[in-house]
């Protein structure tokens, strides 16, 4: 079928297709209305009327449920067939596919599970990853998976890259792939700037809204950063009269709703549409010609709860802005209200944070290990998973019983993988003792794992009932995946235990003295409000948590009793000890504790070289090895090998003070055992240091970067690596006397920094070339001590006179 409206995408689409046609990948930047959602999956499965140049179904990959649902529909619509037919749809709470399906839209989240079900990806021909701009974690890891599939599994799968506004260069470097650059269909846009004010966005909102429906004719999008934000704005525009609708649209509505805030208005009326950054670039809202952009949007941070992913308020990207902007002029001229001042647009980041570098990575790292592949850095990445994150992530996950400590999936870690949930609640489902215990857990998780089910109770108990008494689409869709989860039985079982037992790091008790304030196994410190039910219980399972890292509140927890909370793990009685950078000293004690919290406890004496060592290294990840007085001794170690390094004697490492800290527990524990209860001395950090070294660098640092060197005068002066100037030796100037040829090191590379004293210790003259020095600088140093220190030796000829410590000429 050919569609009858042209789209600014179908002059490339030759392009496009030749592309694909000659190589493997393909990167295509269009900005947002040019029709590359829906023309280009359709062109190349061959739907336009022109042969395509795929075999095999198509996957078309949306960040959001409302934008693959909408997508589907367009495309099928353009058809004149019903989505489940040519077009399929596939989301976690819709799936319409048939035999007969050539192209399926599916959220990036679930592509994951496919790819690890099927790594072939059996019958795909393409798969095509649209609005990659956005940079979500789920499509950077399903393009790192792809990509690796691709390479060793299906040379001729063909994977396109589409985005509205993307660093194409970049992209096209990673995955080596040509780019082909669309042009959009653009009417001018006027900008105009309100300022910055103090008001909530959702007290503001509607004044500018008002302000833009006197000033210019046509709808309005006016971009807010959630769905809260976007229902108080509804609420204070009642009453505009019957001309003007209404239309939120945000992911949690139903497919009806979302539906009515896309469509053209009626004939006759003006529509006003509230959305969150959905509306940047995967949707086409009809009739647009007033944009107001509060400039603000929500992105995913890790969720202190550990449910993957929190949405977090934060200023917009430059890009986003643009794009925000570029929505008012698609028909139309149209016009701009930024809700901030000129000036401030340049001091907005140019795009979007990856959420591969700030949210949670236990999703990552889990489908990680089920792929085969613990070690990240084998696959392709846009941007690597930080070191020190997935390292976090591998602890939780070993934690929650899902890996062994070889990093290798446990059989519940395999149950967690199939479950599209993050990895808490996942552990939830696989941790449940029978069957029926096993359906409540996958009640629990559907609610959970999708936020604002059930209301906004903080007890779990109020939460689950009134999600069973909900009777909308959305708690429909969920109860009957819960089902699915559940194996279809009856939930049934003990609340508490069954919390209790999948996530034992979780039990908290309140603290003594304080209303509301609990400390967890984990050793995290969480509060409820004083007036909240939750904080009349000593004992509590919590289930989510939020706000700041510092000070997260309980969102959700159970209240337990304190045998509940017992029998959710053993009890360890064990020795610990605490160290005091400041005084130096050691303080132990006995305790019998529930993970980090202390059920009893007895002080002891000293401590055990384990504690001791243990109570260190507490110390150093607090403070750094300036905790422990080795500061200098680990910076001087960085500094040889920084300088060998520029020496080209060795490859530069990968070291730096953070990663010694991390990494003290295995490298520097068996020195300080060793010292027991007693600070280490500065050779005890260096040797350790050096042996955890590889040995080309230890070998190095022993033959090329010593510690001393040996004086004319027969003293061994020590190297200061630390001095801006190093190497750098100092020493009495007779003590360099007999010396023609500089000292040099890094096998002759490096000359050392000679610094030259007084007989009273004080800096004389510095240099780096002595032979130059006697027959020059010398004698202008030379005259000035004979003033000042007329009893000592400064001959004529430096250069051929005997070394000596610097004694009087008396004493020689």
């Amino acid at each position: 079928m050919t569609p009858s409206e042209a789209l600014p995408i179908d002059e490339a689409m030759p392009e496009i297709l030749r592309a694909l046609a000659a190589g493997p990948r393909l990167v295509l930047a269009a900005p947002p209305g040019a029709g590359k959602t829906t023309r280009v999956p359709l062109a190349l499965a061959g739907l336009l009327g022109a042969p395509g140049v795929i075999e095999g179904r198509i996957i078309l990959l949306e960040p959001r449920r409302v934008a693959a649902r909408m997508a589907a529909e367009r495309m099928a619509s353009s058809l004149g067939e019903r989505v489940g037919q040519t077009i399929g749809l596939t989301t976690r709470v819709d799936r319409k596919v048939s035999r007969g399906t050539r192209i399926e839209v599916i959220t990036d989240g679930l592509f994951t599970r496919r790819i690890l079900a099927d790594q072939e990806l059996t019958g795909i021909g393409a798969v095509v990853f649209d609005e990659f701009h956005e940079r979500r974690l789920n499509a950077d890891l399903g393009l790192a998976l792809a990509l690796e599939v691709q390479s060793i599994l299906r040379e001729d799968l063909r994977l396109l890259i589409m985005s509205a506004t993307l660093d194409t260069g970049a992209v096209s470097r990673a995955i080596d792939a040509p780019v082909i650059e669309s042009e959009g269909r653009m009417y001018p846009v006027e900008t105009r700037y309100l300022g910055k004010s103090d008001d909530r966005i959702e007290d503001r909102m509607p004044k500018v809204i008002r302000q833009a429906l006197r000033e210019e004719p046509g709808s309005v999008l006016a971009f807010l950063p959630g769905a809260r934000e976007i229902n108080r704005t509804a609420e204070a525009l009642t009453g505009l009269g019957p001309d003007i609708l209404i239309a939120p649209l945000y992911g949690a509505l139903s497919p009806g709703e979302q539906d009515a805030a896309v469509s053209p208005a009626p004939p006759g009326k003006r529509k006003i549409v509230l959305a969150t950054d959905i509306a940047e670039s995967a949707l086409t809202i009809e009739g647009v010609r007033i944009v107001i952009d509060s400039g603000l949007s929500r992105v995913a941070e890790e969720d202190l709860g550990g449910l993957g992913s929190r949405l977090t308020t934060v200023r917009a990207s430059r890009a986003s802005a643009d794009q925000r902007r570029g929505r008012a002029g698609r028909t139309s001229p149209g016009v701009c209200y930024r809700l901030w001042d000129e000036a401030a647009t340049r001091g907005l980041m140019a795009a979007p944070t990856p959420e591969i570098l700030v949210t949670d990575l236990s999703g990552l790292a889990l489908t990680l290990a089920e792929w085969g592949a613990p070690d990240a850095g084998a696959l392709t990445w846009m941007d690597a998973p930080p070191a020190g994150k997935l390292k976090g992530a591998r602890a939780g996950l070993i934690a929650l019983g899902a890996l062994d400590a070889d990093g290798v999936l446990t059989p519940r870690g395999k149950e967690m993988a199939r479950l599209p949930l993050p990895p808490r609640l996942a552990a939830l489902v696989a941790s449940a003792p029978g069957a029926p215990e096993k359906a409540l857990a996958a009640e629990i998780a559907a609610m959970m794992g999708e936020r604002g089910m059930g209301g906004d109770s903080s007890d779990l108990t109020q939460r689950l009932q009134r999600f069973r008494t909900d009777g909308s689409p959305r708690a429909r869709a969920l109860k009957q995946q819960a089902k699915s989860w559940g194996g279809g039985e009856t939930p049934g079982g003990d609340l508490a235990k069954l919390l209790a037992r999948a996530w034992p790091d979780q039990v908290a008790r309140r603290r003594p003295g304080s209303a509301g304030s609990y400390l967890m196994a984990s050793g995290r410190a969480a509060g409820v409000q004083p007036s909240d039910g939750l904080a009349k219980s000593d004992w509590l399972v919590v289930a989510d948590l939020g706000g700041a890292a510092k000070e997260p509140r309980i969102l959700l927890g159970l209240p337990v009793t304190e045998a509940e909370a017992l029998a959710s793990q053993k009890t360890i009685t064990e020795e610990r000890a605490a160290f005091d950078p400041k005084t130096g000293k050691f303080t132990a004690r006995r305790v019998k504790a529930l993970g980090a919290i202390v059920l009893s406890e007895a002080p002891l004496p000293k401590p055990s070289a384990e504690a001791a060592a243990t109570a260190m290294l507490a110390a150093i990840e607090t403070d750094g090895f300036a905790a422990i007085g080795a500061g200098d001794v680990i910076e001087e170690t960085l500094s040889r090998l920084r300088i060998l390094a520029e020496a080209g004697l060795i490859e530069a490492p990968d070291i730096s003070p953070e990663s010694l800290v991390s990494g003290a527990p295995v490298w520097l524990k068996p020195a300080l055992k060793r010292r027991g209860a007693q600070l280490p001395e500065d050779h005890d950090v260096r040797e350790a240091l050096v042996q955890s070294l590889d040995w080309p660098l230890q070998e190095a640092l022993r033959n090329h970067a010593p510690l001393s060197l040996e004086l004319p005068s027969g003293q061994s002066a020590r190297v200061d690596w630390l001095d801006p100037r190093a190497p750098l030796v100092s020493a009495r100037a007779q003590a360099f006397y007999g010396l023609t040829e500089h000292p040099k090191i890094a096998a002759g590379r490096v000359p050392v920094t000679v610094e030259l004293l007084s007989p009273g210790m004080k800096p004389a003259a510095t240099t780096q070339d002595l032979a130059r020095f006697w027959g020059a600088g010398y004698k202008d140093m030379a005259k000035d001590m004979r003033g000042r220190y007329p009893k000592h030796d400064w001959p004529d000829d430096p250069a051929n006179a005997r070394a000596h410590e610097g004694r009087t000429k008396k004493r020689l």
